[in-house]
């Protein structure tokens, strides 16, 4: 099996800035600890680094960090972090980032932002300019925010839109799961009418504080494909943010093998539901990011 990881994190505290890290997440995760976490059983493996999480003046040093360690990682795209609401400093950005041949696309990490950011005027502006350079747009976004991105869509319809980890619902614990609720499926059905937007199966892990069980996501799963196609879903790893415990930060630990374990998950699940593995993990990360 060929795989594409379309949701990789790097990051290096000693390196680059960033305020967010803390716990088992204050420390190197680059070249040398993603390879201790290669996938078994998979022929070829290549990933998509998506933005960690800088300081914003930092976009363009993570850019660059990242295309020194990539050959070693494994990461042939990066999906940039941008501003896309400050108009001129937004299209200088965009410029700046177009010298680094590796950048196919971009995100603005909306899940810490007001709700309605992702449709006002200013935003939809850098979404255009996003679109007219043919890169695409990752959208991490909490559940209530997913009409947002619809609203982008619509606004925006020749932008390629990414939904990073099925818009983040709440799915509960192994030992007390949730079922879909109706107001996210309901969003999320919304939001896969506009036929540029695809589905990442990513993420959820870390919606569950790294333990989970099959039965417990694949609701979930089974809600994305019906609302998407199978060929408009990807899978991505979320490495290492959903291979680490939640809680209280010092108690936090880092879990060996629970990218693998994902893995194996949404390949279970894929295989149960007739879904093409080679599309899934590979053509359709290729299309999407335009990686040849």
């Amino acid at each position: 099996m060929r795989v594409v990881d379309t949701h990789l994190h790097l990051w290096d505290p000693w390196e680059l800035e960033y305020h967010w890290l803390e716990g088992a997440m204050h420390a190197r995760f680059a070249e040398a600890e993603i390879f201790e976490e290669q996938l078994p059983g998979v022929s070829e493996e290549v990933s998509i680094f998506v933005q960690a999480g800088t300081v914003d003046s930092a976009y363009i040093d993570e850019v660059a960090w990242v295309e020194g360690i990539a050959d070693a990682a494994g990461v042939v795209a990066i999906v940039a972090g941008a501003l896309l609401d400050r108009g001129d400093a937004t299209a200088a950005h965009l410029d700046r980032l177009a010298a680094h041949e590796r950048v196919v696309g971009v995100r603005h990490l909306l899940q810490s932002e007001p709700d309605g950011t992702a449709s006002a005027s200013e935003f939809i502006a850098g979404a255009r300019l996003v679109a007219e350079r043919g890169w695409t747009f990752d959208a991490c976004v909490v559940a209530r925010q997913l009409s947002d991105v619809t609203a982008l869509a619509a606004a925006v319809p020749d932008l390629f839109i990414v939904l990073d980890h099925l818009g983040k619902p709440q799915i509960g614990s192994a030992e007390a799961p949730l079922r879909p609720s109706a107001e996210w499926l309901r969003d999320l059905y919304a939001l896969a009418a506009h036929p540029r937007v695809r589905c990442k199966l990513s993420g959820l892990p870390a919606e569950t504080g790294g333990v989970w069980t099959d039965a417990q996501v694949n609701p979930f799963l089974d809600a994305a494909l019906d609302a998407f196609g199978p060929e408009r879903l990807l899978w991505g790893s979320d490495w290492p943010v959903s291979s680490v415990e939640t809680g209280a930060p010092a108690e936090r630990g880092y879990l060996v093998g629970a990218r693998a374990r994902w893995f194996r998950t949404v390949a279970d699940w894929a295989h149960a539901r007739g879904v093409d593995a080679d599309a899934l993990f590979w053509s359709n990360a290729l299309e999407f990011y335009g990686i040849r």
